[in-house]
C-alpha cells in the first residue's frame, strides 16, 4: 500500500471521531472518552465480523453498524454522568476510558479465550482510486455535520448550547436533550471510527488497536478551532505524520533516521499543537459548564 492510500486510510477514522467530539463540545460537554469509546467499537466490529465472516457478505457493513451503536450506548453513560448528575465531565471520560481497557480484555477472554479476537481471513478491501470506503464515510459525514451546524436550526441551538445555555433554556429549548443528543451522537461515530480502524489497519482486535488515535482526534478538534474545515485539515496533517511512520521504509531520504523517530511523530505533533492551540478563546464559552 502506497503513502497516499495509507494516509486516507488512516486519515479517516481520525476524522470520523474528530468530526463525534466537535459535534460534542460545540454542545458544551467535554468528551474526553473518545479513546475508550473507539476501542469498544472497535472490539464490537471485530467479533462481528469474525462470527459472520464465513457466513454473510454483510459482516463488514454489520460489524460497522454495530460499532457505531455499541459506541452510543456507552456514550450514555457519560452523558447520564456528566449532564444529568452534573458530574466532573473529564472525570466522567476518564472512566469510561478505563473501563473500555478492562472490559474488551474481559469480553474477549469470554468469547475467544484470549485477551484479543480471533484473526478474521480478510478486513475491508480498498475500491476506488484504491482508497478503502471509509475515506468516503468521513467526508460524508463532515458534509452533513456542516450542513447541520450551520443551515439547520438544530445547528444553530447546538451552538447556542454551547456557547450561552442559560439563555438557550431562557428561549424555551431543552438544553438536556440537546446535549444528550450531541454526546450520543460523538458515541456512535467514535465506535463507528474504532470499526473503521480496526477493519482497514489490522487482521483483529487487541488491547493496542487504538493506541491514542481517541486522543488524537480531541487534539484535531481543538487545533481544527471546533470549525468542520478546521478538523479535516487538523486531521490530515495527524494522518500524514502517522502514515509516514508506516512508510518510512518507503522514503530513501529518510531512512537513516530511527524508525522510532516516526512512530513518536504523531504524538508529538499532537502535544505540540495542543499547547499551541488550545487556546480558551477559541473553544465554545460554555464549554465544562456543569450549571445553566
Amino acid at each position: 500500500m502506497g503513502m497516499f492510500s495509507s494516509t486516507f486510510m488512516i486519515v479517516a477514522p481520525i476524522l470520523i471521531a474528530a468530526i463525534g467530539g466537535m459535534i460534542c463540545e460545540r454542545s458544551g460537554v467535554v468528551n474526553i472518552a473518545l479513546e475508550g469509546l473507539m476501542s469498544l467499537g472497535a472490539m464490537t466490529a471485530a467479533i462481528i465480523h469474525v462470527i459472520l465472516e464465513t457466513r454473510t457478505g454483510l459482516s463488514i457493513p454489520l460489524a460497522l453498524l454495530l460499532s457505531a451503536v455499541t459506541g452510543g450506548l456507552f456514550s450514555l453513560i457519560h452523558a447520564f454522568a456528566s449532564i444529568t448528575l452534573r458530574a466532573d465531565q473529564v472525570v466522567s471520560g476518564t472512566g469510561i476510558n478505563l473501563l473500555a481497557n478492562g472490559l474488551t480484555v474481559f469480553v474477549c477472554q469470554l468469547i475467544f479465550r484470549m485477551d484479543r479476537s480471533m484473526n478474521y481471513r480478510m478486513g475491508m478491501r480498498s475500491g476506488f482510486l484504491g482508497l478503502y470506503p471509509t475515506i468516503w464515510i468521513a467526508l460524508l459525514i463532515l458534509a452533513v455535520s456542516w450542513f447541520m451546524l450551520y443551515k439547520r436550526p438544530w445547528g444553530l441551538r447546538l451552538r447556542a448550547a454551547g456557547e450561552h445555555p442559560q439563555a438557550l433554556a431562557s428561549a424555551g429549548v431543552n438544553v438536556v436533550k440537546l446535549r444528550y443528543t450531541a454526546v450520543v451522537i460523538s458515541g456512535l461515530l467514535a465506535g463507528l471510527a474504532g470499526g473503521c480502524i480496526v477493519l482497514t489497519q489490522d487482521i483483529q482486535f487487541t488491547v493496542s488497536t487504538i493506541n491514542g488515535k481517541g486522543f488524537i482526534a480531541l487534539a484535531a478538534v481543538s487545533f481544527g478551532r471546533w470549525l468542520p474545515l478546521g478538523i479535516l485539515g487538523s486531521s490530515f496533517l495527524f494522518g500524514v505524520s502517522s502514515s509516514m511512520a508506516v512508510n518510512i521504509v518507503n522514503i530513501k531520504k529518510l531512512q537513516f533516521l530511527p524508525s522510532e523517530v516516526f512512530s513518536i511523530l504523531p504524538f508529538l505533533i499532537t502535544l505540540i499543537t495542543l499547547v499551541l492551540f488550545s487556546g480558551k478563546e477559541t473553544a465554545p464559552k460554555a464549554l465544562g459548564q456543569k450549571d445553566f
